[in-house]
């Protein structure tokens, strides 16, 4: 068997495509394949499909293909315009790459396998091409797959944020509870974020009177947000966020009383963690400290009262933290009493709970998938590269579809 058949039959080409020529050049490491129809041939309109349009003429174009072992390969072909009655002349489409590309579609598959494990700038330098050509194809594969999303089902959505880097360029991550998938992503976490989301919601079919329940942390931009454009939807405050701010709190009374006790220095991380989850070490420091009466102790004792909120029975659970509430406001730890006021603020969405049980364990398990993509990557140039990648890594997307 030729050459040429061989690369045939892997290419997969259909009449009228077939390859007339191929050339190796072992010392550039580059194979080259050229591809060509018979005289006479003829195509679809690629507007309307009609059959039997005849080549106006040829324009010559080249693709980078799948290495050939350690080669780059490409592909080359003369590509026929055709005049078609109704939509004159229109350059026809290859089976083997989309219009504008420059790539073959497996290459362009092979790209976007290893951009989910894989940093941009790496795959650039394993497949010997510019990263803002690979960015171009996930952008493209991404953006095609958003674009046949079906949002009519989601009613129940948890929403956070994450930024590019430490402290910059922030984005609201918008994720479909139910189905555990990144549903939208835009810059900024303000109120406009929820109005974005539901252009994009309406945009994909999504219902905003069929929106139900939304888990958020307590911002007052985001509350508002969801409040202006999804009037129907009940509120859940992320318990993850709830206990951070008393976390910060118990952290606070710490950081004040480690002046005077210096036996407070570099026990943080004691008051933060759920006793079960003490090291030997730990456990050991905290017995000896709770022989002093100090008042970290006290505030850890309210941290470990609220927690036990979230395992009382529905019914139970609004007087089980009204009394809780009494006892960090008149516990005399400003921070606990600071504390206590924010709660009280946002008494109805943390009480809701237990109404909608939802929260935004699953988005914070997407996050770490995005902190993850983020350390692999050292950032991203761009917010749209990374709200790409939070689609990539986050949205379920399926692309099978697009090509």
């Amino acid at each position: 068997m030729r050459d040429i058949d061989i690369f045939q039959q892997a290419l997969g080409l259909t009449p009228p495509w077939r390859v007339v020529e191929s050339k190796f050049d072992a010392t550039n490491n580059r194979l080259d394949l050229y591809l060509d129809f018979p005289k006479g041939s003829k195509f679809p309109c690629p507007e309307c499909g009609q059959a039997e349009c005849k080549p106006h003429d040829t324009e010559e174009k080249t693709w980078r293909h799948l290495d050939f072992f350690q080669h780059k390969a490409y592909l080359h072909a003369r590509v026929p315009r055709v005049r078609c009655p109704e939509h004159g002349v229109k350059t026809v489409k290859v089976p083997w790459g989309r219009p504008k590309s420059g790539f073959t579609l497996m290459f362009e598959a092979y790209i976007m396998t290893l951009a989910k494990e894989m940093p941009v700038g790496p795959i650039a330098q394993l497949v010997k091409e510019h990263d803002t050509r690979i960015w171009r194809i996930i952008h493209h594969y991404v953006d095609q797959a958003r674009g046949k999303e079906d949002f009519s089902d989601v009613t129940k959505v948890g929403l956070d944020e994450t930024s590019r880097s430490k402290g910059h360029n922030y984005c609201s991550i918008f994720v479909d509870l139910e189905r555990s998938k990144v549903i939208f992503t835009t810059p900024g976490k303000k109120a406009e974020a929820i109005a974005q989301f539901k252009s994009d919601f309406e945009d994909h079919k999504g219902i905003p009177s069929k929106v139900t329940d939304f888990c958020v942390d307590m911002s007052p931009a985001y509350i508002a947000g969801i409040e202006s454009n999804f009037p129907n939807a009940d509120i859940t405050f992320d318990r993850y966020h709830i206990m951070k701010i008393i976390n910060d709190a118990v952290d606070q009374v710490r950081r004040e009383e480690q002046v005077e006790i210096a036996l407070l220095k570099a026990t943080r991380y004691i008051w933060l963690k759920n006793p079960d989850n003490l090291t030997k070490k730990q456990e050991q420091k905290l017995d000896d400290l709770k022989q002093l009466n100090i008042k970290t102790l006290r505030a850890y004792h309210l941290k470990l009262a609220f927690q036990e909120f979230f395992e009382r029975e529905p019914a139970e659970a609004p007087f089980f933290l009204q009394k809780w509430y009494f006892w960090a406001t008149h516990s005399r730890l400003e921070p606990m009493k600071k504390a206590a006021a924010t709660i009280k603020e946002h008494w109805a969405g943390i009480v809701q709970w237990f109404n909608s049980r939802i929260n935004n364990g699953i988005l914070e398990g997407l996050n770490s998938l995005i902190q993850a993509a983020k350390r692999r990557a050292r950032g991203y140039r761009t917010i749209n590269n990374l709200i790409a990648m939070i689609y990539l890594v986050g949205g379920k997307l399926s692309f099978q579809e697009i090509n």
